[in-house]
C-alpha cells in the first residue's frame, strides 16, 4: 500500500515537471536511499545524464561518515553544482521524485543553489 503511495507522489511530481518542462533547462533528480543520496543532471531531450554526484563518490567518502545524513548530502550538493557548471548547465528543475522536501533532499538543494545552480 505504501509503495502505491510513493509512486503515485514520484508521478504527480514528474507529470508537473513535464508541463511546465523548458527544453532549455535540465532536470536535477535526486534519489534518497537509507544508506545513500544521488543526484543527477539529465537533459529530458537527449535522454542523457550530463553530470552526477553521490554519497558513494571516491572523493566524497573520503569526507563524509555516513552517507545517510545531512552533511554527506551537503557535500553531495555542493559536488553536483560544480559538476554541473562545468558541463555547462545553470539553470535546472528540481525533481524530488517521491522524496518529501525536508532533511537530506532540503539539504542538497539548498548546497546546490548556494553552488551556482538555479531553480
Amino acid at each position: 500500500m505504501a509503495e502505491n503511495i510513493i509512486k503515485r507522489r514520484a508521478r504527480r511530481i514528474r507529470n508537473t515537471l513535464r508541463e511546465v518542462a523548458n527544453p532549455e533547462r535540465k532536470r536535477l533528480c535526486v534519489t534518497r536511499t537509507s544508506t545513500h543520496i544521488y543526484a543527477q543532471i539529465i537533459d529530458d531531450a537527449k535522454g542523457e545524464t550530463l553530470a552526477s554526484a553521490s554519497s558513494m563518490d571516491k572523493d566524497l567518502r573520503k569526507s563524509i561518515k555516513s552517507g545517510a545524513n545531512v552533511a554527506a548530502a551537503e557535500l553531495v550538493g555542493v559536488e553536483i553544482a560544480k559538476r554541473a557548471k562545468k558541463a555547462g548547465v545553470v539553470d535546472v528543475y528540481f525533481d524530488r521524485g517521491a522524496n518529501r522536501y525536508h532533511g537530506r533532499v532540503k539539504a542538497l538543494a539548498e548546497a546546490a543553489r548556494a553552488g551556482g545552480l538555479n531553480f
